[in-house]
């Protein structure tokens, strides 16, 4: 079990992708996501969304992210912050998303 200030540690938040990119050197089918997060600003995601979702599906859509890890790298890509999906039963990524448009920003609680 953790604690209520465990689970504020993580700062889960809401942006909207902005633009999605092919990542051909990644290891897993991704691809670079651009997400305005508002007030906290534009950040960057390595995300394996490609047998569930085109780009289009994806570009301008709000997404559910964790924005407070360490940068990761990607291939030659720096990842800023992790997209949050479920993995369905065939181990593909669907993506959480609000159901209703919020402020690009706001926190998850």
């Amino acid at each position: 079990m953790i604690s209520w200030e465990d689970f504020e540690k993580v700062d889960i938040r809401v942006g909207t992708v902005i633009a999605v990119a092919d990542f051909p050197k990644a290891k897993k089918p991704a691809y670079q996501l651009t997400i305005d997060f508002g007030p906290i600003g534009i950040k960057k995601s390595s995300a394996q969304l490609t047998t569930l979702y085109t780009a289009d599906m994806i570009l301008n859509k709000q997404v559910i992210a964790v924005v407070n890890f360490p940068v990761k790298q990607i291939a030659n890509f720096q990842s800023e912050c992790l997209v949050l999906g479920i993995y369905n039963e065939n181990n593909e990524v669907v993506l959480l998303q609000p159901q209703q448009g919020v402020s690009n920003g706001s926190r998850i609680g």
